[in-house]
């Protein structure tokens, strides 16, 4: 059962309370007049009376309808209305709330306190007047000379009867119905040669300042009469928000590069209904919109504006886009208590795939806004990468990163702008453009016609750059990672790097994830560098140190190859499983007293999965006119799951 509510309208205010209010509340909205009844518009769902009342029958009114609040949005000048509604709330005791209109005052004009203090002022004054005070107000101007006054009433006959009864002649008499915008108050003024302007101070909604600036515009004076003194009382807005529950709606548009003429048709719709528009920098500043505007991305910030304002209607809230590394997922699990509905835009990739006149179903999207995204692994694997740029990984610096990496001659471009007048499209290699400087949020298409295409497993040792630092060789390098089993975006520790050649394995099987190389000795830690550069491996982080010390700032793994510990087997095992209990571990053993250790380790830590593979490769050698098979040390190459929750 809905709430009943009783609206004394005949007001814009009156209009636009019961218009926000029906649906929530049981309206019934009482008028003067059938004409005050026409002015409501669209009346579904609202209860109108028409006619005048005396406290006596607003009272008895009032008790057979059992409101619970009557609204007094009656027109200032109604002042025994008013005062009516006041009288019978009090004696039925229901609760009143009076509706005030904004005065906006004219410091140029002469205020009055009443209609004939307005027509005294005329008298002693020349020149052609203009009233736009309504016709209950004309006899108060009887003693004016009628040839120099115009009369702007509606268009009843009531008013026209009242304007005959004064004299003022047909000719003198503009019957029309408001609003008037300023230039049609204007050219009223021009059109008759007026020098005064007589009106009401009835603020926005009666159109006061539309008035007061086309008087000075024509060099017209205005006389204004200003309104009675009021009782408390509250704005329409006020109103809404105490009588309005918040919305928990949520519009997320995405807007695409920001160009105003990509706002899809949805999304400018949506806007228009929205109470506030809440945006973080460009996007933000690129929607043209005469709402409120509040600077928030993160997902704590956008629910802190939610909550810090009782927005009645939905919320828009922007992006760049609503699903292409956008932040838009994170946002809406943190807006579960809200209604989200999506509205796409044209995303950047899109539109500049059409700029370049390219179809992009075979491209490789990635973001470098603020992320580590593997740019160089996926260009040696994709034959066309977009990447949008952010942060620190600007246009330059990636060009820098891809020369540094072998490859400097690809052709690339780049998009700055892009939707706005200024919007600028660049060609040229990553060697070209790496010394040039580019807007930061830009985006970059890099081609690569020779991409690999294939997924490497056992690297011939010999394509390793090597030196006198001890090296996994591949025969067991295969074993180790197919036992180690990384996914795509894994997070790989390779304790004890020495060459890398792991490292480089691991990495290029998880290009989405990240490889920390540890290693104590620096030319170790060169050798991987160098190893990481000449298989584009820029998934790899080098750090060196000692384990388990060097563990310690690293990001949690998922999977660990322990292949040196330097006697310290049990402390990094710990540290691992410290770091991430359900970790997988692939730790191999040349020397029984390693196996020992690692045997001792699998018992202590209680792991849910525990093998031992022994390895024996023998790999042919020329002797003299024969081959003979020549065997390499034996490794034991142990798997151990951790058995903890994954964090």
């Amino acid at each position: 059962m809905k709430e009943r509510i009783c609206i004394f309208a005949g007001t814009t205010e009156g209009r636009v309370l019961a218009a926000e209010l029906r649906g929530t509340y049981a309206i019934t909205v009482c008028v003067a007049t059938d004409y005050g009844r026409e002015t409501l518009g669209e009346t579904d769902g609202l209860d109108v009376r028409v006619g005048r009342m005396g406290a006596i029958e607003m009272e008895a009114f009032f008790r057979k309808n059992a409101f619970s609040r009557v609204i007094d949005a009656t027109h200032p000048y109604a002042v025994e209305a008013s005062a009516n509604i006041r009288s019978a709330c009090e004696r039925v005791g229901t609760p009143l709330l009076r509706v005030l209109r904004e005065n906006e005052a004219a410091s140029d004009a002469v205020y009055v306190d009443s209609a004939r203090k307005a027509a005294e002022v005329l008298a002693e004054r020349e020149g052609n007047i203009l009233l736009t005070t309504g016709a209950k107000e004309l006899d108060a101007f009887a003693g004016l000379d009628m040839s120099k006054v115009w009369a702007r009433v509606l268009p009843l006959e009531p008013s026209l009867k009242a304007c005959e009864a004064l004299g003022i002649a047909p000719g003198h008499i503009i019957a029309m119905q408001g609003p008037f915008s300023r230039e049609l108050n204007e050219a009223t003024l021009r059109q008759i040669g007026a020098k005064w302007l007589v009106t009401k101070s009835a603020g926005a909604a009666g159109g006061f300042t539309e008035k007061i600036d086309a008087a000075r515009a024509v060099g017209a004076a205005s006389i204004v009469i200003g309104r009675p003194p009021e009782a408390e009382g509250v704005t329409v807005e006020e109103a809404l928000n105490a009588l309005l529950p918040p919305a928990k709606a949520i519009r997320l548009i995405g807007i695409g590069p920001g160009g105003a003429g990509l706002l899809t048709r949805e999304a400018r719709e949506a806007l228009d209904e929205c109470d506030a528009v809440i945006g973080a920098g460009p996007v933000l500043e690129a929607v043209e919109t005469k709402k409120p505007k509040f600077s928030a991305f993160r997902p704590e910030e956008v629910l802190a504006v939610l909550k810090s304002h009782g927005f009645r209607r939905p919320v828009a809230v922007l992006r760049g886009d609503v699903g292409f590394f956008s932040g838009a997922g994170k946002l809406r699990e943190s807006l579960s208590d809200y209604t989200v509905t999506l509205l796409p835009g044209i995303a950047s990739p899109v539109y500049f795939a059409a700029k370049l006149g390219l179809p992009w179903d075979n491209v490789k999207l990635l973001s470098l806004h603020g992320r580590k995204a593997g740019i160089v692994r996926a260009v040696d694997e994709n034959r066309r990468v977009m990447a949008l740029t952010g942060g620190d990984n600007t246009v330059a610096a990636v060009c820098r990163k891809l020369t540094a990496y072998g490859f400097g001659g690809l052709a690339v471009t780049v998009g700055e702008r892009l939707s706005y007048p200024d919007e600028r499209v660049t060609h040229g290699t990553a060697s070209e453009l790496s010394g040039q400087r580019f807007d930061g949020l830009s985006i970059m298409l890099i081609e690569n016609p020779d991409a690999l295409r294939r997924v490497r497993r056992g690297i011939p040792d010999g394509e390793f750059i090597r030196g006198d630092v001890p090296m996994t060789k591949a025969e067991v390098r295969g074993v180790c990672l197919s036992a180690l089993s990384p996914d795509r975006d894994s997070v790989i520790w390779d304790i004890g790097a020495g060459t890398g050649s792991v490292s480089v394995e691991c990495a290029l099987s998880a290009p989405e994830g990240q490889v920390c190389a540890v290693e104590k000795s620096p030319e170790a830690c060169a050798l991987t560098r160098q190893n990481a550069v000449r298989f584009r491996a820029d998934n790899i982080d080098v750090i060196k140190g000692a384990a388990p010390e060097a563990l310690e700032a690293l990001p949690a793994p998922t999977h660990v190859f322990i292949g040196g510990s330097a006697g310290n087997l049990e402390e990094i095992i710990a540290a691992i499983l410290h770091k991430n209990p359900a970790a997988r571990i692939v730790a191999t053993a040349v020397t029984l007293e390693t196996q020992a250790e690692l045997i001792s380790c699998a018992r202590k830590f209680g792991f849910s999965l525990v093998e031992a593979v022994s390895v024996s490769v023998s790999r042919s050698a020329k002797a003299g006119r024969y081959h003979l098979m020549t065997a390499q040390n034996p490794v034991t190459v142990f798997t151990m799951q951790g058995a903890g929750e994954h964090v």
